[in-house]
C-alpha cells in the first residue's frame, strides 16, 4: 500500500473511531506509520486528507449497497438483502457517524460526499419501491421517496439503538419490523 493510502486508509478509521476533532494529524501520522514530510507532500493539510478519506468512504458504501440493491431477486428481495446484509452493527455507519460531526457537517466541502452518498441511497432505494408498485409488489399509492426515507431512518436509527444498547438487538429488531411492514404493503 503507498504511503497516500495508507494517511486515507489511517485516517477512515480514525474518523470513524474519533471524529474529526479526535483526528489530529499526529495520530494520523502514527496509525499509518508515515512521516510528516510524507503527508504534506500527499495533502495540503487535515481537511483535505480528510476530504479524500470520506470521500472514500462514501464510495465503499455505495458499492457495498449497489452489490446487493443491483442483485438478483425481486424489488422486495433486494431492498431485504440490503437491510440484512452483513454489518458491524455496534460500530455503527460510517457514512452516518459523519453526520452527527459537527466539524464535518459545518464545512460544505466534508459534507458533499456524505450528502451525495445518503441522497444516492434514498433515489436508489426509491426506485426499487416504484419498481415493485410496478410489478404490484407493492400498493400503488405508496410514496416510493417517504419508503426509501423510512429505510434509510431505519437503518440508521438502528445503529444508533445498537450502540447505546451495546447490543445488536435493536438494529435487527428494527430491520425485522420493517420488513414486516413492507411485507404488508402490497
Amino acid at each position: 500500500m503507498s504511503t497516500s493510502e495508507r494517511l486515507i486508509e489511517s485516517t477512515r478509521e480514525l474518523l470513524w473511531e474519533r471524529g474529526y476533532v479526535g483526528t489530529s494529524p499526529k495520530a494520523i501520522l502514527e496509525r499509518s506509520g508515515a512521516g510528516q514530510g510524507s503527508m504534506y507532500h500527499h495533502f495540503r493539510g487535515k481537511p483535505d486528507l480528510a476530504l479524500a478519506a470520506i470521500r472514500r468512504t462514501a464510495e465503499e458504501l455505495r458499492a457495498t449497497a449497489a452489490g446487493v440493491l443491483d442483485g438478483p431477486g425481486s424489488p422486495y428481495d433486494r431492498i431485504e438483502a440490503y437491510l440484512r446484509r452483513e454489518r458491524d452493527v455496534l460500530r455503527g455507519c460510517p457514512v452516518g457517524r459523519l453526520t452527527m460531526d459537527p466539524d464535518v457537517i459545518a464545512s460544505d466541502e466534508l459534507r458533499a460526499p456524505v450528502d451525495e452518498t445518503l441522497d444516492w441511497l434514498r433515489e436508489r432505494l426509491a426506485g426499487l419501491v416504484e419498481e415493485a408498485k410496478e410489478e404490484g409488489r407493492f400498493a400503488p399509492e405508496l410514496d416510493a421517496e417517504e419508503i426509501a426515507a423510512t429505510i434509510v431512518a431505519t437503518v440508521q436509527g438502528g445503529y444508533v439503538l445498537a450502540r447505546a444498547s451495546g447490543s445488536p438487538a435493536a438494529f435487527d429488531a428494527g430491520i425485522r419490523g420493517l420488513l414486516a411492514l413492507l411485507r404488508t404493503a402490497r
